[in-house]
């Protein structure tokens, strides 16, 4: 594994969002001072924290999966993810609602998800069930630490026996066929493949490989930390600062001052600067380039992936029908992925992720209110909308999807609403994400492994990249996967820990943490 050269004392971590953070703990691990340098006022990055009224709102991912890898952060200083936070195990992780009028609880629980799946669509299919999740197990285990927490220099890294494993598995197929060797309900396709639009590909295109996403959301269990999933960054800069680590907040890094091909100090939009021996940039990837004054040299463009419109609302009411999590899917299936990435239309019969978190923590909320965020993919605005063409149409959409909710049983939503924030790709592209996308770079074949954006940059002996740009990708687990990556590139080394983290009991509460060769990097 190639790593920064020459010393490696004192590091400066630009970004505090789950990857800088994970960085920051793994490299105080290993003996390295650390000033994490953040633009906002506090940890986050896109897993921030807003409020509205009296209402707390997590402003990115609702869905906590792999906690372990969290866990392996803390850690690394010799805190632990059990030390920090209530941390839920959600029972069932998802409720599923179909355009039939059907609804299915997904348990991640092995004999509890056989059993629903007989109730709803009979024995044949709990049978394939039960054979699809024996291959999501196998699946996982011939990935992790192959091909998705692993530093690649090359390509000729895939050359290994794991890959004639991924094969053999069907691991270079297509998802939706994949899935569909076990499973012949087109509903139940729809649970275990939708997944890989958190990868920004279709389940009809998308290599079968993603459907370890599937495994981490169905098998490995779904969490919710007490607090909010903010509170899972809150806790790992409290541990950074315990070890010893610099923040410094509502501070942008505005310049790199280089010599010699290493980067000598970061200096701040205040005109503070901190000199370094090594650099981990984990902003958004666009951002980096920009610091680090070039930009990457591939063959084709980078392709992004769909973007989201998100209504927070906080209401006087709630619906019996949601749980904390409601995959609320319309009667479109592949053209509501078409219109996602390819026509760039509005969903015209759209799939929604409706997130409930005062479910699990009413604290969130005044007392007797509810909170609800609901997930709308839409296209980013590389082949749908401009961003300036959400000024008008957000509202617009806004509506529509309210009444939308309305029409699948969420009665009087309109009225029930007492503070709201809608956020569309004008409000991405304002925060630097590229094509207006808080999912970054889609993960096809040619942006995946080793032919995604490296996290080591060409030309400079001493920077690191990471976040969800980079390598292994998009998601609460890739990204804390990525920070723990870039300190490896840093300290030479990656030291694995045993998980203290272990899936609770069925209603029970643990103690824990509130997810052709290219020419990629910068020269």
């Amino acid at each position: 594994m190639r790593t920064v050269t020459g010393p490696t004392d004192r590091v400066v971590v630009v970004g505090a969002g789950l990857s800088g953070l994970a960085c920051a703990l793994h490299l105080l691990g290993a003996g390295r001072q650390v000033v994490v340098v953040e633009r906002d006022a506090g940890p986050g990055g896109r897993a921030g924290r807003t409020r509205l009224g009296g209402f707390q709102v997590d402003t990115g991912p609702t869905v906590l999966t792999m906690p372990e890898l969290a866990d392996e952060a803390f850690a690394a200083v010799g805190d632990s993810l059990a030390r920090r936070v209530d941390l839920m195990a959600l029972h069932p992780a998802y409720r599923a609602c179909f355009a039939d009028g059907t609804s299915l609880d997904v348990h991640t629980d092995g004999e509890a998800m056989e059993a629903e799946v007989r109730r709803f669509a009979g024995p044949a299919e709990a049978a394939g069930y039960r054979a699809l999740r024996h291959w999501l197990e196998r699946l996982y285990r011939a990935q992790m630490r192959r091909f998705i927490d692993t530093n690649f220099d090359s390509p000729l890294q895939l050359l290994h026996p794991d890959l004639a494993r991924l094969a053999a598995l069907g691991g270079f197929g297509r998802l939706d066929s994949r899935i569909g060797r076990f499973l012949t309900d087109a509903r139940l396709r729809r649970v275990f493949s939708f997944q890989s639009l958190y990868a920004g590909v279709a389940p009809a295109r998308a290599l079968a490989a993603y459907a370890v996403i599937a495994y981490m959301d169905t098998v490995a269990g779904v969490w919710f930390p007490k607090g909010g999933m903010y509170a899972l960054p809150r806790a790992m800069a409290d541990a950074a600062a315990d070890a010893g680590a610099e923040f410094r907040w509502s501070a942008a890094a505005e310049a790199l001052e280089r010599s010699a091909g290493r980067v000598r100090a970061v200096r701040l939009a205040s005109g503070e600067r901190i000199p370094c021996d090594a650099v981990v940039l984990t902003c958004e990837l666009s951002a980096s380039h920009r610091l680090l004054g070039r930009a990457p040299r591939r063959p084709v463009r980078l392709r992004h992936s769909p973007s989201a419109v998100i209504l927070h609302a906080g209401t006087d009411r709630t619906w019996p029908g949601l749980a904390h999590h409601t995959l609320s899917f319309g009667a479109a299936w592949e053209r509501t992925f078409d219109e996602l990435t390819r026509s760039g239309r509005l969903m015209s019969d759209p799939s929604l992720l409706i997130t409930r978190p005062t479910a699990h923590d009413p604290a969130l909320a005044p007392q007797g209110r509810h909170l609800h965020y609901v997930l709308a993919p839409c296209p980013n605005t590389a082949v749908g909308p401009s961003a300036g063409a959400w000024r008008d149409l957000g509202p617009r959409y806004r509506d529509g999807l309210v009444a939308e909710l309305e029409r699948r049983g969420l009665a009087g939503f309109a009225d029930s609403v007492q503070e709201e924030m809608l956020v569309t790709p004008l409000d991405w592209t304002a925060q630097g994400h590229a094509a207006g996308s808080p999912f970054s770079v889609s993960h096809t074949f040619a942006q995946t492994g080793p032919f995604r954006p490296r996290n080591l940059v060409r030309g400079l002996d001493n920077v690191v990249l990471a976040g969800c740009g980079t390598t292994p990708g998009v998601g609460v687990p890739p990204v804390l996967i990525s920070g723990k990556l870039a300190a490896a590139r840093v300290t030479g080394g990656i030291r694995r820990r045993a998980s203290r983290v272990r899936p609770a009991p069925a209603a029970a509460r643990i103690a824990a943490t509130p997810t052709a060769e290219t020419a990629d990097d910068p020269s």
